[in-house]
């Protein structure tokens, strides 16, 4: 709503990633809808706190079909469109967690999945590199989203994340977006394989 509010076009399509031909029906779609696809973002993801030894196989598998799997198939179908466009695009958001490994702040499998979708995307963006079109990865750090949502922590914990960020503060929706509108714009057209840490820092630490 906020979007068409803004003025722009907008498709609604409801689909499980994780799940065969998915993502080449949403590319399909889209492509349809407004008669080109010039641009893909892929943001599945999943943050799976469980250790291994606990973790069992199902969820590793789970989250490499949710993630590089899904980041795979949505760049297969998108290829063709992305490659032919002036400014052809994909962006994969990762996570800190496949950069940053604390005793009390791991996520095995995620950490797995988010580093093979960076991997895959360098891989891409080499690949596609001659067309002219790009392929980057946003990898944010604690962000701050819908406190209903799966992955929401306490109050406690978002204060001890903030701790943990050199900046002193947690992202939020807006910072990653504004990475990820660059990252689409013109601007920034020589930008390809890279990967954006937007995590105030904690990278760093």
């Amino acid at each position: 709503a906020a979007a068409e509010a803004a003025g722009a076009r907008t498709e609604v399509c409801l689909g499980d990633l994780a799940e065969a031909g998915t993502a080449a029906g949403l590319v399909a779609r889209a492509a349809e809808a407004f008669g080109r696809l010039d641009q893909v973002v892929s943001n599945a993801g999943i943050a799976d706190r469980r250790l291994i030894g606990e973790v069992d196989h199902a969820a590793l598998a789970r989250a490499l079909r949710l993630m590089p799997e899904a980041f795979f198939a949505l760049a297969e179908a998108a290829l063709p469109h992305v490659t032919r466009s002036d400014q052809g695009r994909i962006v994969a958001v990762s996570s800190f967690v496949a950069h940053v490994f604390a005793p009390d702040s791991l996520f095995p499998v995620t950490a797995a999945a988010k580093a093979a979708v960076e991997a895959l995307a360098k891989s891409l963006a080499a690949q596609i590199a001659p067309t002219g079109a790009t392929v980057n990865c946003v990898v944010p750090g604690y962000t701050r989203k819908d406190a209903s949502g799966h992955s929401a922590l306490s109050e406690a914990s978002w204060k001890k994340a903030a701790e943990r960020t050199p900046m002193g503060r947690i992202a939020s929706p807006d910072d990653i977006a504004a990475a990820i509108a660059f990252l689409l714009s013109r601007d920034a057209g020589l930008i390809t394989g890279q990967m954006i840490h937007v995590d105030g820092g904690l990278t760093l630490a």
